[in-house]
């Protein structure tokens, strides 16, 4: 296990402390919404994030999944269980966009409700604690981008296999659902890759159509009637 840099203040404040509802399910004050399914949230990134990307299909060394909305680092936990259950040889890549991170405390804490992830949850529990913002394992290489993603992914300099849009509802925080950050994140999708998101909205269907990716509308997960699932043609059109 790498040791993360030393902690340095971020540019943003951290989130608003969650409040807790049914049990252990946080919910921002900020934007008024869970930070995960109040049903299963565990299930939730299943069906979305890994079938919506037609994972663990795809996975490979190397592969680079990348994320708007870190969250209480829910996806992350299921991605790299996936990723160790299906016996992936190599490294796994995840870099995550997240405006205001939540406090250790309140990360474990969420964590805590998914007890078949306990292990990788400890095992990453004291990167957390560290305020770690990039490290290494033997099998993942992870980088959390602090800041507002409508900056800062227009500096990243990588592109993605994946993307988990996980941000709040767009009703509740369009700003992370916008037509120019759709078009950054199809600029920033390797050719062939993918995206997918809890949301159907129609105007982030249209935004990720019009940047360039193909779009369906398929079930939810749970209550939700359809998700988004994005595809990025290997060749794209001028």
């Amino acid at each position: 296990m790498s040791q993360p840099d030393t902690p340095r203040p971020d540019p943003l404040l951290p989130a608003d402390a969650p409040e807790w509802r049914d049990g252990d399910v946080p919910v921002s004050p900020r934007f008024d919404d869970p930070y995960y399914s109040l049903e299963n949230g565990l299930a939730e990134t299943r069906h979305t994030f890994h079938a919506g990307n037609d994972l663990p299909a795809r996975l490979v060394d190397g592969f680079h999944v990348a994320e708007l909305g870190f969250g209480t680092g829910l996806n992350l936990l299921a991605t790299l269980a996936l990723w160790r259950a299906e016996g992936i040889p190599g490294t796994l890549r995840f870099t995550t966009f997240e405006a205001f991170p939540l406090a250790a405390e309140d990360m474990l804490r969420a964590q805590a409700a998914f007890p078949e992830l306990s292990d990788i949850a400890a095992e990453l529990a004291p990167f957390w604690q560290q305020n770690a913002r990039a490290f290494s394992l033997p099998d993942l290489q992870f980088t959390m981008v602090v800041g507002d993603a409508r900056q800062t992914l227009a500096a990243w300099d990588q592109q993605a296999d994946a993307w988990f849009l996980d941000g709040f509802s767009p009703a509740k925080n369009p700003e992370l659902w916008g037509a120019d950050l759709m078009a950054e994140v199809a600029r920033h999708t390797a050719p062939g890759g993918s995206a997918a998101t809890y949301t159907a909205a129609g105007h982030v269907r249209r935004a990720l159509a019009e940047a360039g990716f193909e779009v369906t509308r398929q079930p939810g997960h749970g209550r939700k009637r359809h998700m988004t699932v994005a595809n990025m043609p290997l060749a794209r059109t001028p």
